[in-house]
């Protein structure tokens, strides 16, 4: 599915772009979504033939300047830019696909890390969804949804796989997008299980997943806002960060804060211990 991960990328990205926006003209008259090749070529000054090999993948080692060129052109963030660079140097094989399934192992200090912040919500999370370790506040958040039924609990999983994800996220269309986006943001860097769960899931969930799997234009959030609905305390809205760690396996911590009021005391009443049965 991301045998070529960087021209899909490209004509994503140009075809989510309205012409509008860069001075080109509109109208009925276009075939195609977002920007024309040449359009995009003749910005980032390079032939239409090379840019239809790049996004075709008969071309897959362009020059830095290049990629600069078309970064520049598409107005991509300086994640991106990055996220670019790295799928070239896979795609081109200067660095090699992931060889061996990612370590579950979180580094003694990370997890020492993670009990500083309790009762904070918080994760570390493997690049293609699996919860690694976390919080007493996190599995206090997400156990009652569902979760944590699974042996290894899965973030991408879960929200494709499992009906109660539509009823735990209220914005499951949203969160969908970003899961999505997150998994395929791996399987685009050679991360080999990244790719075979999404080969899992476009079989098992069928085109709900494969659309926006397949979409590859945009990065998942490392911030924002997520609404949850909460079978005990409601409804919740959490601001997130998700924040790199050192190291090959790419691990991530994921920690939430309540983003108003209501969640702040929402989550604190999660923290309360359950009332004595009285007979």
């Amino acid at each position: 599915m991301t045998d070529n991960a960087l021209g899909a990328f490209l004509r994503a990205r140009r075809e989510a772009i309205r012409p509008g926006d860069l001075g080109f003209p509109t109208g009925s008259r276009r075939r195609t979504p977002g920007l024309r090749r040449e359009e995009l070529a003749s910005r980032a000054a390079i032939s239409v033939e090379y840019l239809t090999r790049l996004e075709r993948g008969s071309d897959r080692r362009p020059s830095a300047q290049v990629i600069g060129a078309l970064a520049d052109a598409l107005d991509l963030s300086p994640d991106e830019r990055v996220h670019v660079y790295r799928m070239v140097k896979v795609v081109s094989g200067e660095v090699c696909a992931q060889a061996q399934p990612p370590s579950r192992t979180v580094r003694p200090t990370v997890l020492a890390l993670l009990d500083r912040l309790e009762p904070t919500p918080s994760l570390v999370v493997a690049p293609h969804g699996d919860v690694l370790a976390c919080t007493e506040g996190f599995r206090r958040l997400a156990a009652p949804i569902g979760l944590f039924d699974a042996t290894e609990p899965n973030l991408v999983r879960f929200v494709f796989g499992d009906a109660r994800a539509r009823t735990a996220f209220p914005e499951w269309e949203r969160v969908a997008n970003e899961r999505a986006a997150a998994l395929r943001s791996a399987a685009d860097l050679g991360d080999r299980t990244a790719a075979a769960l999404a080969d899992e899931l476009s079989i098992t969930e069928g085109a709900e997943f494969a659309r926006r799997f397949t979409a590859g234009g945009a990065l998942p959030p490392w911030t924002g806002v997520e609404a949850w609905e909460h079978p005990t305390v409601g409804p919740l809205r959490l601001a997130f960060e998700s924040l790199p760690l050192p190291g090959p396996e790419e691990q991530r911590l994921v920690a939430y804060l309540p983003a108003d009021a209501a969640s702040s005391e929402a989550l604190a009443a999660l923290e309360e211990p359950a009332p004595a049965l009285v007979n």
